[in-house]
């Protein structure tokens, strides 16, 4: 599990370790901050597009090798971005890194599939889970150390080490745990018809929708969090990383009450509550945004609720969405992976277009969990007679 939540935290790490640098990387390389924001938007995209090839090789190849492959590539990137001397540069390595790294996901979530099944891998990955979520909450305090005793190239240089890290411990303790004889056999044609039957299932692709729509609710609070509670309300840096690690409390123990309630209560049950719960908390704090009531204090009471179901949504509905396809489960992580990219980096940015503000970060959760509870009611037998039973 250690390892696991390593890998998966990789991603999260190479994106957010990096934002408190972005004016010291224009200043430093002569350009503008509107192109070195483009390396954390080149990043994410090399990330989603290598998720959707790294998985069907890990389909093909096993899980080790194109693992081993991408961090290794994650090291080489990560020191040559640090004696990069070109914004051009620079962001062609970032897409570079983000296609790469895609490796540790992918492998971590296909893993967990290759394991366990049912409510034990929702067990599995609501742990997993708990570290993407909680990671860039916390990654861009680990930078802002790094920056303090040195220039942002020497996050890189930590990056690196962490990829280094990984390889060790990659090479030492994970077995194979998708053997040649389950492996994908052909080229191009079986893997489109992998992708071709995922398409085709709506159950999946609903199931695979909502973890996107789940982080996209934790990302909008992530992005617009630091202008609403340090210029809207006026809270200092230490107050408000105060704030940050309160929060983060909340998404840890509700991974933990996931992953003790899902061994006795059907995964579809937990998402089914957790989907309607986020968004009668969201109306909630959409209603003390509004009108003021219980000024700072009630606002973070609701915003703590809001997150505290966040554990019951993205780990229930990747677990039962992995269910339906153990056997591309490579194919079918990278899929779950890179509509949840998607989703969320879409839904999180639409936060800056309505203003930024409290308002805007409380309208985009609730469209964000209305969105969830349609799909989920639409798309599959949940909400319906005998949705209970759905299997996973």
């Amino acid at each position: 599990m250690l390892m696991l939540g390593a890998l998966s935290a990789l991603p999260a790490f190479t994106v957010d370790m990096y934002l408190p640098a972005l004016p010291q990387v224009a200043v430093d390389l002569g350009s503008t901050e509107a192109l070195a924001q483009l390396t954390v938007s080149c990043m994410l995209i090399g990330g989603g597009v290598g998720q959707l090839v790294i998985g069907p090789l890990s389909d093909r190849f096993g899980r080790r090798a194109p693992l081993l492959v991408g961090l290794t590539l994650h090291v080489v990137i990560s020191l040559l971005c640090a004696v990069v001397t070109s914004m051009p540069v620079l962001i062609g390595l970032r897409l570079a890194q983000g296609f790469f790294n895609a490796a540790a996901g992918v492998a971590s979530v296909a893993v967990v599939r290759d394991r366990f099944v049912g409510a034990e891998a929702a067990r599995v990955l609501s742990r997993l889970m708990l570290v993407i979520g909680v990671a860039p909450m916390f990654a861009p305090t680990l930078g802002t150390f790094v920056l303090a005793h040195g220039s942002w190239r020497w996050v890189f240089a930590v990056l690196a080490a962490m990829g280094a890290a990984l390889v060790a411990v990659v090479l030492l303790k994970m077995p194979e745990t998708h053997p040649p004889r389950s492996r994908l056999t052909g080229g191009v044609r079986a893997v489109a018809g992998g992708y071709g039957r995922l398409l085709r299932d709506r159950h999946f692709l609903a199931l695979a929708v909502i973890p996107g729509l789940g982080f996209g609710v934790l990302m909008s609070y992530v992005v617009g969090s630091p202008i609403i509670f340090q210029q809207e309300f006026g809270l200092s840096e230490n107050q408000f990383a105060l704030l940050f690690a309160v929060n983060g409390v909340g998404l840890v123990l509700s991974a933990q009450v996931n992953a003790a309630l899902v061994r006795r209560v059907a995964p579809v049950r937990l998402l089914r509550f957790g989907v309607v719960a986020q968004a009668v908390l969201v109306v909630v704090l959409l209603v003390v945004v509004l009108t003021g009531a219980g000024g700072l204090p009630g606002l973070l009471v609701a915003l703590w609720g809001v997150l505290a179901f966040q554990g019951l949504v993205p780990a229930n509905a990747s677990a039962m969405a992995l269910s339906r396809h153990g056997e591309i489960a490579g194919t079918a992580a990278a899929m779950i992976g890179a509509i949840q990219s998607l989703v969320a980096g879409s839904v999180s940015s639409l936060g800056g277009f309505l203003g930024g503000d409290a308002t805007a970060m409380a309208l985009v959760m609730l469209a964000a969990v209305v969105l969830a509870i349609g799909v989920l009611a639409t798309a599959t037998p949940a909400f319906r007679r005998g949705g209970w039973h759905m299997p996973v």
